[in-house]
């Protein structure tokens, strides 16, 4: 078993804590994005993972091997953890062959035949093994720091950022790519990114980090549905978060009487609703005009197939339970489908709001 265990881990430079008490168990075989913004501690903390530095604090251990404690540390060439840096980091006077067979024993019996190998696994033809780093895509130098780092059949994969420096298009298809590598080879794998959607669409877990701390972690969709604060929500995408009274498992707020997630106290709280989950209904389209939430759009933000329309509320329970920002709202609909601004609107909720800790203030 190789399952990654982080216990109480810390990393201070000075007075300043890059990593404070940090714990984290990563599955052998699964996959683990760690996201949070920069200067959050993430390439610090996989370092450390790495062997690149030591803890002050804590324990590291992969499956029964402690790699860091307070009377052991493994170095990081013993550790056999592959890492793959921002840039590929590849060796620019080595041929493409011989920086996948840089770990690789000179002598090895079936040397060649183990890169060619690990060519074909990264899609790449063998026929690149002659060809030099300079003479390679930013695409293709990045599957051969995986082949390079693959090599020496790693129990673990660590993945710094590896696709922010490609273009949207390929960054999209190297992480598909790469994904589908690391799960036929069925390597334990860890990605460090600040790009949201690369985190949540990685893998089986997700891993909030904010200022050296460990904030939440879980599958990907339980932490974009249900984050644990205002701050998380907002940084793993767009998140309308309104004012509202909770009683009975349902929400009164400025888009009128909604159903909340869990168990709730009844009291006044802030809810979390993401803007797909708003959909809207052009008032001529419907057969009557009494009933649910109404307002004017009065703003839109084309992106491709989508469109960002800006509601203004108009219904009779806007005055109800909101702040004054609850008025006007993101609604994402199909951009085939973005109404004309003016336009009267019927705003229906799928799903459920999610309810932030309860914020206690006296009834008006």
């Amino acid at each position: 078993m190789s399952t990654l265990e982080l216990r109480s881990v810390s990393r201070f430079f000075g007075t300043y804590a890059a990593v404070e008490n940090f714990s984290l168990s990563v599955p052998t075989g699964s996959r683990t994005a760690i996201v949070g913004p920069s200067g959050s501690g993430k390439t610090t903390l996989l370092r450390l993972i790495a062997g690149f530095e030591s803890p002050d604090i804590g324990t590291i251990t992969l499956g029964d091997t402690a790699l860091a404690s307070p009377d052991t540390f493994v170095p990081a060439h013993r550790r056999l953890i592959g890492y793959v840096p921002q840039d590929g980091a590849l060796f620019p006077h080595l041929s493409v062959g011989e920086n996948i067979g840089f770990g690789l024993a000179k002598g090895m019996e079936n040397r060649t035949q183990r890169i060619h190998e690990l060519l074909d696994m990264v899609s790449l033809n063998v026929t690149m093994a002659e060809r030099w780093p300079h003479e390679l895509s930013g695409g293709q130098q990045q599957r051969v720091a995986l082949a390079r780092a693959l090599a020496q059949r790693p129990k673990l994969m660590l993945l710094d950022e590896p696709f922010s420096a490609l273009d949207s298009g390929l960054r999209v298809s190297m992480r598909k790519a790469v994904t589908k590598v690391l799960s036929n080879a069925g390597v334990t794998a860890i990605l460090v990114t600040h790009d949201q959607e690369e985190a949540l669409s990685f893998g089986d877990q997700l891993a909030i980090i904010r200022q050296g701390r460990l904030i939440q972690a879980g599958p990907p969709k339980e932490l974009y549905l249900r984050p644990i604060d205002n701050e998380t929500a907002a940084f793993l995408g767009d998140a309308l978060v309104l004012q509202a009274r909770v009683q009975d498992g349902w929400a009164q707020c400025s888009l009128g009487r909604i159903i909340v997630d869990g168990q709730s106290a009844d009291d006044h709280a802030r809810i979390l609703l993401r803007p797909e989950q708003l959909h809207l209904n052009l008032d001529s389209q419907l057969s009557h005009a009494t009933d649910g939430c109404y307002g004017v759009v009065v703003g839109s933000d084309f992106g491709g197939d989508k469109c960002t329309v800006m509601v203004q509320l108009a219904a009779p329970s806007a005055a109800q339970e909101h702040d004054a920002g609850d008025l006007t709202i993101p609604v994402r609909v199909p951009a085939i489908a973005c109404p004309e601004i003016g336009a009267r609107v019927q705003i229906a909720i799928k799903g459920t709001a999610h309810v932030f800790g309860a914020e206690r203030r006296a009834c008006a």
